[in-house]
């Protein structure tokens, strides 16, 4: 058993940050990466990687209480600090190795650093469940052996609970329901103005709708378009793929559904499918959905290179919640058509889903295309949450 502290990613990664090679040059030092990993693995080695992630502003903080104490001082040289002034860098580059090396013979998990002992027993977790399936696999044992370990899985104990993406959500914010017509009505009129700019000045935008069933995505998405120009938008709902759709590449539905200049897209559900139900149903090989963040993260690049506004929004909401927006859509005469024997049988697997997202957050909230966390237990606050960042950030676009 060998344990690397950085290993073969550290040079790539500090040459590309100090502009020694450049995206083509970095582009195929993975390249090898990959090819050398792939040939360890068909010999039958299990190769765990792992990225321990720390804010801006925590590994400012780490560096310096170590530098204030005299018996670990000498940890913190002055190209530590150098290379927290590219810090920026340093998540572009590695987002770029992530994506691009994360693949079933030689997987990444991301984990939070800032607490010590979340980040020792999440480790210590992953070493020990992958070396039994391994073991299990190549012992020729059942199919049933210990699966990938779990992020979310409900025994954990609350410390590592608390450093989850959705844990940290605050779901129990609220608006009152005295100031969320009048707030509506002031966010749609300032869109639907800064639309009628937009398709004026050839600013095309793309909105993409992912989360829970029932967690309120076609009620924000029509509360969004509902002062744009008709003409100017569209909406695309997305489903299992037709034969035709099958046949190509799966991202292939999606390009021809991307805006001309001036208008809007967008996605009730989109690409994400990939890594959200077709990993959760089995529908895509471990390999397939692991290869598709870096795929993604390619296809979102080029959107955003083209000039396109790309805003992706999560629809967050409990369990709990989406009971109750089960029952409610039961006993209603106009809304039981929304509930389905599908839609039960996915809560059934909340569990696996919850970790599908975090894991989609985690490896494809990019800085070119960055995930909005949207606290959906309430569906006032989200709708006003969904509509300001819409507006944010076309008036920046715009001005």
């Amino acid at each position: 058993m060998g344990v690397y502290l950085s290993g073969r990613y550290s040079a790539p990664l500090l040459q590309r940050v100090y502009g020694e090679i450049d995206d083509a040059e970095f582009d195929d030092r993975l390249g090898e990466i990959i090819r050398f990993e792939n040939t360890l693995a068909d010999d039958g080695a299990l190769i765990l990687k792992f990225w321990m992630h720390l804010s801006r502003d925590a590994q400012k903080e780490r560096l310096e209480a170590l530098s204030a104490e005299p018996m670990l001082s000498y940890q913190v040289k002055d190209r530590d600090w150098r290379n927290h002034e590219h810090y920026d860098e340093f998540i572009h580059a590695a987002e770029k190795i992530i994506t691009r090396t994360n693949r079933a013979a030689a997987p990444w998990t991301i984990v939070e650093g800032v607490d010590p002992y979340y980040r020792h027993l999440r480790v210590g977790e992953v070493i020990k469940a992958e070396l039994e399936r391994h073991i299990a696999i190549h012992e020729n044992l059942p199919e049933d052996a210990p699966p990938r370990p779990e992020p979310h899985r409900a025994d954990e104990d609350a410390v590592m609970r608390s450093l989850t993406i959705f844990d940290n959500i605050d779901l129990s914010v609220r608006l009152t329901d005295v100031k969320y017509p009048k707030k509506r009505k002031k966010l749609q009129a300032k869109l639907g103005e800064l639309g009628r700019k937009a398709h004026e000045q050839g600013q095309s935008t793309v909105l993409v709708f992912e989360g829970p069933d029932a967690a309120g995505k076609g009620g924000a998405i029509r509360r969004t378009v509902w002062s744009l120009d008709a003409r100017t938008y569209r909406i695309y709902q997305f489903a299992a793929p037709t034969d035709i759709e099958r046949a190509h590449h799966y991202l292939w539905r999606f390009w021809s559904k991307l805006p001309k200049a001036g208008n809007v897209s967008v996605f009730d559900r989109s690409w994400y499918g990939r890594v959200l139900v077709e990993r959760t149903e089995g529908f895509a090989t471990e390999d397939e959905w692991r290869r598709a963040f870096g795929e993604i993260n390619d296809f979102e690049s080029q959107i955003v290179d083209h000039g396109i506004l790309l805003l992706k929004f999560w629809l967050h909401i409990s369990k709990d919640e989406q009971l109750r927006r089960f029952e409610q859509r039961a006993d209603s005469p106009y809304k039981h058509w929304k509930l389905t024997d599908e839609d039960w049988r996915n809560r059934e697997q909340w569990e696996q889903y919850e970790i599908a997202a975090h894991d989609m957050v985690q490896f494809t909230s990019t800085r070119a295309a960055p995930w909005i966390l949207v606290e959906g237990d309430s569906k006032h606050y989200a709708r006003l949450k969904i509509l300001k960042t819409v507006c944010d950030a076309l008036e920046q676009r715009i001005d």
